[in-house]
């Protein structure tokens, strides 16, 4: 004998949990807590990055002081240009620190601009140094000893900043290959040298000398931009750290939206394991962030790119966490209607220690037991979603007798339960259909008696 029973609920219900849990997404931000350990993390993270950039000034300007006097004072002047512009820089990414605004961002691409036009203004003394010191080729020509002299001092000083740039610098990563093609001309103008061929040895050398200086002066402002793409993909990844733990727990709202004392969303719990994949994926992209090996356009996706979408995750974790837990509710709230009917139309009373989420975990199926004190019948009842996320629950109703009950009475129990779920429809925003018998198999002898009388569906 076939009971089982479909009852289609319309979408009302579901909707109105989804409208409520989507509020959810919309992070919640304590804002004075929040920007605090935003801008103390990121301050933190540019004072380290910024002693890595003052250290590594200091070693080169002990490397300028062994250059000759003919080139030290125009390379301590590179020196202090780029000083001063990372102390400025440090000085404002520290200031800006917990400000990801586009004012921020203006403000700092003023200060990328003034950079650009010193380093535009450096290389035209550059220019300009390197076309007198061609006039004083000529100069030495004539004198063979002067000539000897000018260009090992030429060549020494190219060998020195070739050095420098070696030992201090991340040229590969900036410019691949162009210290290396350098040093082949130094090598070069070593050799002419070595072959008494000192004009051509000075000029090579002073051509040299000035690329390198160039090359300098390029990675380091590049390694500027670095640090400054670094300052904001670690800090907007911060953000979202920050906000992951300010979200782990959120406010727990009964089914008209009233915040329920004492009681609060265990975001982590309740989104099964996408809240702390959040956390994971976030703490991986922070990593790569604070890399020194992570380049300018792997920091700017990192920005621009995973951040926002590492938050937009979170906050539809926390909404699906949310949603979760509503209908959990709504699974408790469903069967407690089909209890009382059930207690009502064959006077079944409920089994409150046989009431429980299935694995004492309310993400799961709800299931409750009713007997009949007569007979010793059972109906267990279990509502469950028809698929992790759905907007259907489907509520099974299982007659287990001792005695045989009629079809026409399995139908009246699954009318009963559908109306009223019509009744409940008002205050629980439902709309059930009639129900829908299902086929089901016969049971084998040694389990007969024991049958679905009815299920429903609630949207």
């Amino acid at each position: 004998m076939s009971g089982r029973k479909t009852i289609q609920v319309d979408e009302a219900q579901w909707r109105r949990l989804q409208r409520r849990a989507r509020q959810l997404q919309g992070l919640q931000r304590n804002v004075p807590r929040l920007l605090d350990d935003v801008r103390a993390q990121t301050r933190a993270d540019v004072d380290r990055a910024f002693a890595t950039v003052d250290a590594r000034q200091r070693r080169q300007d002990e490397a300028v002081r062994q250059l000759s006097d003919r080139t030290r004072h125009i390379e301590a002047e590179t020196g202090r240009r780029l000083r001063e512009q990372a102390e400025r820089l440090h000085q404002e990414l520290h200031e800006t620190a917990g400000r990801i605004e586009e004012q921020t961002r203006q403000r700092l691409d003023g200060l990328r601009r003034e950079a650009e036009r010193a380093l535009a203004a450096e290389r035209a003394e550059r220019r300009a140094e390197t076309a007198r010191l061609a006039q004083e080729i000529d100069a030495v020509k004539a004198d063979r000893a002067r000539a000897e002299e000018t260009a090992q001092t030429w060549l020494a000083d190219a060998r020195t900043m070739a050095g420098l740039i070696e030992r201090e610098l991340p040229h590969e990563r900036y410019a691949p290959g162009r210290l290396d093609r350098l040093v082949q001309r130094l090598a070069t103008a070593g050799q002419n040298a070595a072959e008494h061929r000192f004009d051509a040895a000075l000029a090579l050398g002073q051509e040299t000398f000035h690329e390198l200086s160039d090359l300098r002066v390029d990675i380091e402002q590049r390694e500027l931009a670095r640090c400054l793409a670094r300052k904001e993909a670690v800090e907007a990844l911060v953000q979202v750290e920050a906000l992951a733990e300010e979200n782990r727990r959120r406010p727990v709202v009964d089914t008209d939206g009233t915040p329920v004392t004492g009681y609060s969303l265990d975001v982590a719990h309740w989104s099964g394991g996408e809240y702390d994949q959040v956390r994971q994926d976030t703490a991986a992209a922070l990593t790569r962030a604070r890399d020194p090996q992570t380049g300018t356009d792997a920091l700017l996706a990192l920005r621009d790119e995973e951040a926002p979408a590492l938050e937009r995750r979170l906050g539809e974790t926390v909404e699906r966490a949310g949603l979760r837990q509503l209908t959990s509710q709504l699974r408790v709230n469903l069967a407690d209607v089909v209890a009382q009917t059930l207690a009502e139309v064959a006077f079944y009373d409920l089994v409150e220690e046989e009431c429980h989420y299935a694995g004492e975990d309310e993400r799961g199926d709800f299931h409750a037991v009713l007997r009949h004190e007569a007979t010793g019948n059972e109906i267990r009842v279990r509502i469950a979603q028809a698929h992790p996320d759905s907007d259907q629950c489907v509520i099974h109703v299982e007659t287990t007798d001792h005695d045989v009950t009629a079809e026409a009475e399995l139908r009246d129990r699954a009318d009963a339960v559908y109306q009223a779920l019509r009744q409940e429809g008002g205050p629980m925003g439902l709309e059930p259909s009639a129900p829908v018998e299902e086929t089901v198999l016969p049971a084998p002898a040694s389990v007969r008696g024991s049958r679905d009388e009815a299920a429903g569906t609630t949207t």
